[in-house]
């Protein structure tokens, strides 16, 4: 599998492409890897958002003001790969853009691209049979949701179907940095590791390095999103130095506080 979570806690990075470009998004994730993410969530941007706050719905809007596609993405993934062959790349999308370009065409060109999984944020599991096949057919890891709400039954489908990592949503709700990350996350990994050994990687509202070194203590990895969004936000022209330093801070405070 291409996903390494061999430190804990291991980071997962995203960021929503085409913020505030194509070329600094590049610049931005090749920083990050330099930095130490060992995966990179490459975030499609999507008119209508659902499962995202405030700072990933406004990053997205900049996204497609100019013109950010399915298509400019998977190129940029491409960049990436030829820059980074040990970097987990993963897609980070709601179905419609897969839907629009075909599911068995997206698949072969994602996995050409040299992506190696692909996180579908508002494909329920139990209608993900046809996606299933299609990623499995061209080596793709398909990564689902798993919240605090789902029920056993649920938890247990998205274990068996489930490759490359399982993402346990921290609470319910968007996405977006929070004071804490809520006690619901620790029971949820604690429910998870019953039906799977895959990795699990938490996420939602993960912004600091203590929160990081939090989740180190009962999860393999962690996601950082909002947290990285907003850095860029508020960094115009130095978006790739300052989610470097970002995440090099991130990385040098969770491992201090993880002892």
């Amino acid at each position: 599998m291409p996903f390494h979570f061999e430190k804990k806690p291991s980071l997962v990075a995203y960021v929503t492409c085409g913020d505030p470009n194509l070329a600094t998004t590049r610049e931005i994730v090749l920083a990050a890897i330099r930095e130490g993410a060992d995966v990179i969530e490459l975030g499609v941007p999507f008119s209508d958002p659902l499962a995202d706050g405030p700072v990933i719905q406004r990053a997205s809007e900049r996204a497609l003001k100019h013109g950010t596609s399915l298509d400019q993405i998977l190129k940029l993934a491409a960049e990436i790969r030829e820059h980074s062959q040990s970097v987990g790349l993963i897609l980070f999308t709601y179905l419609n853009p897969i839907l629009r370009m075909g599911l068995p065409k997206f698949c072969k060109v994602a996995r050409h691209a040299g992506l190696d999984g692909i996180l579908i944020t508002d494909l329920p599991v139990e209608e993900a049979d046809e996606y299933i096949r299609e990623a499995r057919a061209n080596d793709l890891a398909c990564i689902f949701l798993a919240a605090p709400t789902s029920t056993d039954q649920r938890l247990k489908r998205i274990a068996e179907v489930s490759s490359g990592f399982v993402y346990a949503v921290s609470r319910t709700g968007v996405t977006g940095a929070r004071k804490q990350v809520s006690e619901d996350a620790q029971k949820l990994v604690r429910r998870l590791r019953r039906y799977t050994k895959l990795p699990i990687a938490v996420g939602f509202g993960i912004s600091t390095s203590e929160q990081f070194a939090d989740v180190g203590k009962y999860a393999d990895a962690a996601v950082v999103g909002s947290a990285i969004v907003e850095t860029i936000e508020r960094n115009p022209g130095k978006e790739a130095a300052s989610v470097g330093h970002f995440v090099k801070q991130l990385m040098a405070d969770g491992k201090g506080a993880n002892g």
